[in-house]
């Protein structure tokens, strides 16, 4: 396997989470996403991947992107470690914590996003941070409910192993520190977050363990 990823990227340390914690061997290609004006714009990524987008994960010939996908086909090739609950509902839970990470936060903190605000809207730095803050917080807010909320709620967001909604956690929350984010206002996540990031799967999956680590 070939994983294509920024070390700073959350979707690409989402994936690394994943393949550590099923311990799948994989090829760590580096793509900057700012050198050059972007690896990822080059020609040669976009034949991989068209939306000019991290991580891709290249797999028995085919070429796979969008970090969720990603983590749920290696769920399915490699369904040992699991990474969601057997229950249809419980899956339900935990894919819907994913999402309000990877669909409703992340999104809005993407640095193509933060770049249009700059370049094109000529936001200021100082306004483009406030930005990120606000919208991380709003999701924050919401997932630190949904995980008090629910009765299976223990060490991590769903029960007493991590699950693919610790994998968008955790760099969600590294995320938010770099933007400068109030976590006291999150006891909960701050805590899960702590006892995840003591597993090896997720400390050596974290950005200044990668080769391109700047």
């Amino acid at each position: 396997m070939k994983l294509y990823n920024f070390f700073r990227s959350s979707a690409s340390y989402r994936v690394r989470i994943a393949l550590n914690l099923k311990g799948l061997a994989y090829e760590y290609r580096p793509i900057h996403l700012r050198r050059g004006g972007g690896e990822q714009y080059t020609p040669q990524y976009k034949a991989l991947n068209p939306q000019s987008l991290i991580p891709a994960l290249e797999d028995d010939g085919r070429v796979l992107t969008q970090s969720l996908a990603i983590i749920e086909y290696l769920e399915e090739k490699h369904p040992t470690p699991p990474l969601l609950p057997r229950d249809p509902a419980d899956r339900a839970t935990v894919r819907a914590m994913a999402l309000a990470v990877a669909c409703e936060i992340h999104p809005l903190q993407n640095l193509r996003v933060l770049n249009y605000l700059k370049n094109t809207l000529h936001h200021s730095e100082e306004e483009t941070q406030a930005w990120c803050r606000h919208w991380i917080e709003v999701g924050l807010s919401a997932l630190e409910q949904m995980v008090v909320t629910v009765p299976e709620h223990s060490n991590f967001c769903f029960g007493d192993t991590p699950t693919m909604a610790d994998l968008c956690l955790v760099p969600q929350l590294y995320n938010a520190r770099r933007f400068g984010c109030d976590l006291s206002q999150f006891p909960t996540l701050v805590e899960i977050d702590e006892t995840c990031r003591a597993l090896p799967a997720f400390a050596n999956a974290a950005p200044e363990q990668q080769p391109d680590m700047e």
